[in-house]
């Protein structure tokens, strides 16, 4: 909400002295989000006068149209002789008043006037535009033309209101009452300790049989609606300057008088309006729901098909408005410079209801100013004075006639009332303000306030979010000031840090960075079609989603399954920018439903729900387990002096997955395997022993050549991806430091041959379980396969490293160790020693 200066202090009687930057401190001090604080006309500087063109002389021979105009500036000029201006614009004529900036002046943005010559005459200033000025859009396309009634030398910097400070406020959903200059002055007067002149308290007559007929069949929807009609309007009659600038500086686009009119009181206000023209309504005004698939045009020319659960406005003929959102076309108030203008118009004020009006104006992606006000909350006792203040503006700028019949259909409702102790806002805020404080405070705010102790407390009209005793006593906190509330730090009582779930996946992603992985943080939304291009079929669990009702974007309505889809982008976007050599990690939540889940529960808000509720609410949620994914491409190590590099392949993925199974205590077995999205021939299986039995806890390999085309990536990207929460089962509790043995280590290599087929994982463990206790590590560093082993046979060679803790080994001992486990292998899997 952009609320002037100047338009302000006609309700509050700020202190001259005070600047738009000090009123901005006083409100975000009372709860008000003031972003900005504009300087408009900063840096402007006359001469700028009011000018009457004499003459205008087409320039020919250019490539557009320019025009040799003489206008009269009065003495402005220090000559009183008309100034030659060189124009290009063609919006005025010769008579006409316009807004002349002399040689010596300066415009907004350090622009300096001065007589120069231009497509071969000499202009001595210019005829300026609204953009010009720093005015924004005034609808002329072109030169400002002002009224005739105007003198020529008149100030136009103080006649057009160029200086002035424009407070940009950041309305929250709670507080629709600041949508409106009514809001925020009552709010500046409450900062100041001023009174407020509420420009609501106007005289307004009371209804009568005479007014226009409104028939209301929906009054859960609209509780309350006011119709006046005014007559005899001047068709020719514009908006005066000072109700043009005012909504421009409140950021809104004159239109024409009527229209205007009804903006600047909603401005003033907070009370949307809607002018028909009452030519073109057919009969009486109704309220009630749409039927579906009725359409509908609006006053933006978009035909609109219509839900049962619409609120519109009707006549005899059908809708004539979507109710609090936006007229229709078939009743628009006629522009003059379009023909015939409206010379009578009914105006409705309304008060509709805001969670209705909400949802038609998401449902049909149509946000007005009006909308926005109603799903708010608007006041509605403001409806009759909103109704009655335009009639008076119309009366006063249109020459209109204010007919007597007023009509204000209003169904029964009772203020609200809430109760509580007064010393309750000191419980909340933990300082002891006193009765007479919140008393006062909320006083302030328009409740009136009755009780000693306990206090009855009668809400005020325009603010329809107080609703309970906390909303009470945040208002005398935040009136009184939040830098006074003490600032106290919890003290968590002794033993309760970081469980050891969340210590490992802390662990896990310190060990990523650590390896030279940047986290990137995705959103937790994906498509099918993501899903598809990946290379999931429909049977995978991973195609089984939970769709959002409410999604951020058509495009992704479904929770992920994988934290891949996220990564891959992120990758993808960055090598588009240049970063060619990228490692990302990701760690967080997937959900994986299985469709057995029960219908959730709707809780109770009026007590705290039962354990057995709750239960059933966490029932109804899907699997939730976390993830670690990595993906990479382009260089693993950098090329330089010190030698060369080398380019990221499948194993630097499994090797991101043992790195985080390290930090669990866990022992990866790896496995080739085929599953999307992966390369077929470039996959591994990982598993992990879990309560005894090995278990799948992810994958890791070359991403296939058909999901790097279909994703844009680049190409022998690699990506890993485990379930880090199998991998915390898999693991022993918390780590154990090493023992240092003080006793050297003896090693002993060993090549055996085995069957292509044959996992490299299944003679590991049949090593490992063949060495016995002695086996300090294993690791394998070759496999070989050539013609002189046979077609279908490989050589695997690995490195047996034996220690005892006691003692040093002999070499017998540590060649009886390799030789039962070369015995081991063989029998498990046929393997033979290389040579033998």
């Amino acid at each position: 909400m952009r609320i002037p200066l100047s338009w302000l202090r006609e309700y509050v009687d700020l202190p001259a002295t005070e600047t738009g930057r000090d009123l901005q401190e006083k409100l975000v001090a009372t709860g008000l989000e003031v972003e900005t604080v504009e300087q408009l006309g900063a840096g402007l500087k006359g001469p700028l006068v009011v000018g009457q063109v004499l003459t205008v002389e087409e320039l020919e021979g250019f490539k557009k149209p320019i025009r040799f105009c003489t206008v009269d500036v009065g003495r402005a000029n220090g000559t009183g002789e008309p100034q030659e201006i060189v124009c290009g614009a063609r919006n005025f004529a010769v008579g006409d008043k316009v807004v002349v900036v002399l040689p010596g002046a300066v415009l907004p943005g350090d622009f300096a006037i001065a007589a120069r010559k231009t497509y071969g005459r000499t202009s001595h200033g210019m005829i300026c535009s609204g953009d010009e000025l720093g005015m924004g859009d005034d609808g002329s396309g072109g030169i400002i033309v002002l009224p005739p009634e105007h003198e020529v030398g008149t100030d136009a910097i103080e006649l057009l209101q160029l200086v002035d400070e424009v407070l940009d406020i950041a309305v929250t959903a709670n507080r629709g009452d600041c949508l409106s200059l009514r809001g925020v002055a009552r709010e500046a007067a409450i900062a100041y300790g001023l009174p407020l002149r509420d420009p609501a308290l106007l005289d307004v007559p009371g209804p009568n049989a005479n007014g226009y007929p409104v028939r209301i069949s929906e009054p859960a929807g609209c509780d309350r609606f006011t119709a006046r009609t005014v007559t005899g309007l001047d068709p020719e009659a514009r908006s005066p300057i000072w109700l043009r600038r005012r909504l421009q500086k409140a950021g809104m686009r004159p239109i024409s008088l009527a229209v205007d009119i009804t903006n600047y009181v909603m401005l003033e206000l907070g009370q949307p309006l809607h002018a028909y023209d009452r030519s073109l309504v057919q009969g009486a005004i109704g309220v009630r729901r749409a039927e579906q698939g009725e359409k509908f045009t609006t006053l933006d020319g978009a035909k609109r098909v219509l839900d049962a659960e619409d609120l519109v406005i009707t006549d005899d003929r059908g809708p004539i408005g979507l109710a609090g959102v936006m007229g229709g076309a078939n009743t628009e108030i006629a522009d003059h410079d379009a023909g015939a203008g409206t010379t009578d118009v009914v105006i409705e004020a309304a008060h509709f209801d805001p969670v209705s009006i909400a949802r038609t104006a998401r449902r049909h992606k149509l946000s007005s100013e009006a909308s926005k006000r109603f799903e708010r909350g608007v006041d509605p006792q403001a409806a009759s004075a909103a109704a009655q203040r335009t009639v008076d503006l119309l009366v006063l700028l249109a020459g209109g006639t204010a007919d007597p019949g007023v009509t204000e259909v209003i169904a029964p409702s009772a203020p609200h009332t809430i109760t509580l102790p007064a010393d309750h806002p000191d419980k909340v805020a933990g300082v002891t303000y006193g009765r007479e404080t919140v008393v006062r405070r909320l006083q302030q705010v328009g409740c009136d306030v009755y009780g000693q102790d306990n206090l009855t407390v009668t809400v005020p009209s325009w603010r329809p979010d107080l609703v309970e005793p906390n909303d009470l006593a945040e208002e005398v906190i935040r009136l009184e000031g939040y830098e006074n509330l003490p600032s106290t730090l919890p003290r968590p009582p002794a033993g309760r840090g970081l469980t050891e779930r969340q210590r490992l996946h802390r662990r896990a992603g310190r060990a990523l960075a650590g390896a030279g992985y940047v986290e990137a943080l995705n959103y937790p939304f994906i498509s099918d079609e993501t899903l598809g291009k990946l290379g999931i079929e429909q049977d995978d669990p991973r195609r089984t989603t939970v769709k959002l009702v409410n999604p951020l974007s058509d495009e992704e309505p479904a929770l992920r399954t994988t934290l891949l889809p996220g990564l891959l982008e992120a990758l993808r976007r960055n090598d588009g920018r240049g970063s060619h050599d990228l490692a990302l990690f990701e760690t967080g939540l997937v959900f994986r439903p299985t469709g057995d889940e029960p219908q959730a529960v709707r809780l109770p808000v009026d007590r705290r729900p039962t354990d057995e509720e709750i239960a059933g609410l966490d029932a109804a949620l899907p699997r939730q387990p976390r993830h670690a994914a990595v993906v990479l491409t382009g260089a693993r190590e950098q090329a330089g002096w010190w030698g060369k590099g080398r380019p990221a392949d499948w194993a630097d993925s499994v090797e991101a997955a043992r790195t985080i199974a390290r930090e669990a205590g866990v022992e990866l077995i790896v496995r080739g395997d085929q599953q999307a999205p992966w390369h077929p021939g470039r996959c591994a299986a990982l598993f992990a022993v879990v309560d005894g039995a090995e278990t799948l806890v992810g994958h890791a390999g070359e991403l296939h050549p058909r999901v790097i085309k279909a994703l844009h990536l680049p190409e022998r990207s690699c990506a890993m991806e485990v379930d880090l929460d199998l991998i915390e089962r898999a693991g022993t509790g918390a780590l154990q430091a090493p023992r240092i043995s003080t006793f050297p280590v003896a090693t002993q290599d060993v090549a055996l041959v085995v069957d292509a087929s044959v996992p490299a994982a299944d003679v590991e463990k049949a090593l490992r379980e063949g060495a016995g206790e002695l086996l300090e590590s294993l690791r394998l560093f070759d496999v070989f396969t050539g013609e002189q082993l046979g077609e279908g046979r490989k050589s695997l060679a690995y490195a047996l490293r034996f220690r005892a803790a006691d003692r040093t080994l002999t070499v017998d001992e540590a060649s009886a160790a390799r030789d039962a486990a070369v015995a081991l292998a063989a029998e498990r899997t046929g393997a033979v020693l290389r040579g033998a």
